[in-house]
């Protein structure tokens, strides 16, 4: 139960992590048959042919007992999985996307529906982060939960596979900052030494102490 509880709800563009979570939920909890294995063939009940002997016949209806026994087995230990991933699968997806996706017999019929589902609205959400994140503007508050935000983004544009490098979502940092910080960025620009975001974050929450002692 603990594995399932970290799987992130899916809400829009997060399907390819949540697949990823909900895949590893199931596998360490060992529930995962139904994502991994075929559904088994039914065997058909023996029928007399020509000429067979009572002996030959009852042998095979006896080897078939055995065959049948090892069916149901399989059958009933898939169909159990079955039910089992497809409620983990449906309690994890947010109530306006499970409504729009038909049910289906099995999870891995159900899982491609859910696929097919955010094919296009996925790129729709990637082009709605990355407006949000080239007009994102600082005009006050916190330095540090601005920067986390914008970082954020850039986090879920990864799990799209279109995250960026650091380098340059500094650079878009900077440019979402007010002119006060012009000097600031400046300074930056001309010095040899790159940072990473932590270090960002420290410098600019400094960067504003200053400026509100001026």
């Amino acid at each position: 139960m603990a594995f399932i509880l970290h799987i992130p709800p899916l809400e829009g563009g997060n399907c390819r992590v949540w697949r990823e979570k909900y895949e590893l939920a199931l596998t360490l909890s060992e529930n995962d048959l139904a994502l991994t294995s075929l559904c088994p063939t039914e065997p058909e009940d023996p029928v007399r042919v020509e000429n067979e002997t009572d002996a030959d016949f009852n042998a095979r209806k006896r080897d078939h007992v055995e065959v049948r026994m090892k069916y149901d087995l399989d059958r009933k230990k898939l169909d159990i999985s079955n039910r089992k991933c497809l409620m983990v699968a449906k309690s994890t997806i947010s109530d306006v996307i499970r409504g729009s996706i038909l049910d289906c017999d099995t999870d891995t019929e159900y899982l491609k529906k859910v696929e097919s589902q955010f094919t296009g609205s996925s790129k729709a959400y990637a082009s709605t982060l990355i407006k949000k994140l080239f007009n994102k503007k600082y005009t006050g508050g916190g330095i540090r939960e601005h920067i986390l935000k914008m970082s954020n983004t850039t986090l879920k544009l990864k799990s799209m596979d279109l995250g960026l490098k650091d380098d340059f979502l500094i650079h878009l940092v900077f440019a979402s900052l007010p002119k006060e910080y012009e000097t600031f960025v400046i300074n930056y620009n001309i010095q040899l030494n790159k940072w990473d975001i932590e270090k960002l974050i420290v410098i600019c929450v400094q960067e504003k102490k200053r400026l509100k002692s001026l």
